[in-house]
């Protein structure tokens, strides 16, 4: 399934992704985690199906989600920043001196 979304940036964590991506306007945030949870999780399964017998009601992800668009303070350059950070340093509360 391609919905021309491009990722400009993703970092992946033991028990979260921090994905910086862009998308047309004719999709809504919710649409596309749906589609990219939808593909991972399905992607997941097929590669490793001992997974989904061990997960509870063989759900792969967790129904909520954070979404944060770019604007006039928070920048595509200061979001990239933040996810880079994840890749390169430990998980701490000086992560938040970045915005």
């Amino acid at each position: 399934m391609n919905h021309d979304f491009e990722i400009e940036e993703m970092e992946i964590a033991e028990d979260h992704v921090h994905i910086f991506l862009g998308f047309a306007p004719k999709y809504s945030i919710s649409d596309v985690v749906k589609s990219l949870k939808g593909a991972s999780a399905r992607s997941v399964f097929m590669k490793y199906p001992e997974v989904k017998r061990e997960l509870w009601g063989g759900e792969f992800w967790e129904d909520g989600y954070f979404a944060r668009t770019v604007g006039d303070k928070v920048t595509k350059d200061i979001i990239k920043k933040y996810i880079k950070y994840h890749k390169d340093h430990e998980k701490t509360p000086q992560q938040l001196e970045l915005f």
